[in-house]
């Protein structure tokens, strides 16, 4: 098996998962999140782009039904032992076979929690799921129940996301030696993703984000790729990723003769970034993190400019988002603890001015504060 942890640690993992479904009256889990899967089995795959689903009962129990394809991908990479499968044809319903196999294990009048919140689980397919189990059941919404197990990270995972962030700061490497006037693109994504590949990295759970000129001031990607002028501004957000554990950076680097005003930004973009992780403490409500970082970025003439959230828990993801449970709001709740994970990002938008400028970072929650995992340089870089 191509397992990335011992076995030892992933029942460790699945009999935390069963005292957090005890605790919660369940009598098994039916997990539709990928991350889920491979948190609690190894199991790793993207065919969770079609009806799949994870059994975890509370005697530990496990039983995956799937689509032939994922067969011997769940014997390669994950400890599960009894994998169904379903059928393709134009009368299939993997709902219906799913009861019939959760009959076989005993499920029948029993109280089953679902990851209902999970891209492996379309609203058809969720509506099928509870018309298949109505009567047979009863179902309850557990969606966040192994995401809060998975936000605080072992050893053995914390390895993998230092990992992580030694290929992001090698991909910002890449893209500060070549964004220069005249450079293309899709020549620094190549060249990023490339540091990524070589260091033994993954695809990231989503695309990079890739912004010059006004599109500098846009924080999703989108198709199409453009020459930088002699001068102008590129943001850039962007992964390390190693074994599906994300370690995330972003900046915006000045190209050419850049405005004054964007070296003013910067600075205020650092101090915000260094008081959100002053900010992040074990023990505190996350949402500190976003005061922090508003109250410096508003003292500074920013408000109409910034976002109302500053970043979001880091872990193991698959597509089509990296950005995990918690996100950094005001007013969330959710205390930070050690072993955590969390990207923090600065975003000034100017639209009336056209300005951009960014700064982010990934930081391990630490017995007594937040340690930043990248070595790169916080200076603002202008080529």
């Amino acid at each position: 098996m191509a397992l990335h942890f011992s076995t030892e640690e992933l029942a460790g993992r699945r009999a935390k998962a069963i005292a957090a479904m005890a605790a919660a009256g369940l009598d098994g889990l039916l997990m539709f999140r990928q991350e889920s899967m491979y948190y609690l089995t190894g199991y790793d795959t993207f065919g969770y782009v079609f009806f799949q689903c994870l059994y975890l009962g509370a005697d530990g129990r496990l039983m995956l039904l799937t689509r032939a394809p994922d067969r011997l991908q769940a014997q390669h990479t994950s400890v599960i032992e009894d994998i169904r499968i379903w059928v393709d044809g134009p009368d299939a319903k993997p709902a219906a076979a799913l009861r019939e196999a959760l009959a076989g294990l005993g499920c029948a009048g029993k109280r089953l929690g679902v990851e209902w919140e999970a891209y492996g689980l379309t609203a058809r397919n969720g509506q099928r799921l509870a018309a298949a189990l109505d009567g047979f059941c009863t179902l309850a919404d557990a969606s966040e129940l192994v995401s809060r197990l998975r936000v605080v990270k072992s050893p053995a995972e914390l390895a993998y996301v230092r990992k992580a962030a030694e290929l992001a700061d090698a991909a910002l490497d890449e893209a500060n030696r070549l964004a220069r006037p005249g450079a293309f693109e899709g020549d620094i994504l190549a060249a990023m993703q490339s540091a990524v590949f070589r260091g033994g990295g993954d695809d990231p759970a989503n695309e990079y984000i890739i912004g010059s000129g006004k599109d500098a001031l846009l924080c999703r990607y989108y198709s199409g790729r453009r020459h930088l002028d002699p001068d102008d501004q590129l943001t850039l957000e962007f992964a390390g990723v190693y074994r599906h554990y994300h370690a995330c950076l972003m900046r915006t680097i000045g190209i050419g003769k850049v405005d004054p005003r964007m070296r003013a930004m910067h600075a205020a973009a650092v101090e915000a970034l260094h008081a959100a992780e002053a900010a992040l403490k074990p023990g505190r409500p996350i949402g500190e993190v976003f005061d922090a970082h508003a109250r410096v970025l508003d003292a500074h003439g920013h408000r109409a400019h910034r976002m109302n959230a500053t970043g979001y828990s880091l872990g193991t993801t698959f597509a089509p988002n990296w950005m995990d449970w918690p996100m950094f709001y005001h007013g969330n709740p959710v205390e930070a603890a050690p072993g955590m994970v969390f990207f923090i990002h600065i975003v000034i938008f100017d639209a009336e001015s056209g300005l951009a400028m960014t700064h982010g970072r990934t930081s391990e929650v630490t017995q007594t504060g937040s340690r930043p995992l990248s070595k790169a340089s916080l200076d603002f870089v202008v080529n």
